[in-house]
């Protein structure tokens, strides 16, 4: 919660401080970041507070690589990695037939790649369309999962099951930031 404060001189007019922080304030509100929330006695003037929006929360991290990975130490406990494996390949195989059923009408493995390509970049990934050896291809550098997968690398199977699912083709992952590649490249090739 922000507190605006309220500066106010013998002419009635803000100055100083206060002006630069209602200035600050009107470009944070103005850009969603920021609405007006409750109020709070003063004395005198109620002082208006302010809380970030929905949009504003989501300019902060939320430590979801922490909560994540208590969540795959306690797959992998119960189940060991190669449940920890089977269960990510399930999930990211799901994830990659609803982001597909999103997509509908593609019908080449190119038009599917470049469409997985789009999505992952609005997922934060940072991935764009390339080429390996005549075979479309994703390179991405930025790894969501790069602290998750340097501690537990059985998270790369997510990727390559989502990956997999939308573009209905095997995943060649050819370079792999977390193994001290530049980028991490996922090559698509037919199912065999």
């Amino acid at each position: 919660m922000l507190d605006q404060p309220d500066k106010r001189g013998a002419s009635g007019k803000t100055k100083g401080p206060a002006l630069d922080f209602q200035q600050h304030l009107a470009a944070l509100e103005g850009d969603g970041l920021v609405a007006p929330g409750s109020t709070r006695p003063s004395g005198g003037r109620p002082h208006q507070l302010y809380a970030l929006s929905e949009k504003g929360k989501e300019v902060f991290p939320r430590h979801y690589s922490w909560f994540a990975q208590l969540v795959i130490d306690a797959i992998k406990g119960e189940h060991g990695t190669e449940g920890l494996r089977e269960r990510l390949v399930s999930i990211g195989s799901r994830v990659g037939a609803q982001l597909r059923a999103q997509a509908p009408g593609l019908e080449t493995r190119a038009q599917k790649v470049e469409k997985l390509a789009a999505a992952m970049d609005r997922l934060g990934y940072n991935a764009r369309n390339a080429t390996a050896d005549k075979a479309p291809a994703i390179e991405a550098d930025n790894c969501v999962f790069h602290e998750l997968a340097a501690k537990i690398p059985e998270v790369c199977y997510f990727d390559l099951a989502m990956m997999g699912a939308f573009a209905d083709s095997k995943v060649d992952h050819q370079e792999c930031m977390v193994r001290g590649g530049n980028v991490c490249r996922f090559k698509f090739v037919d199912k065999k």
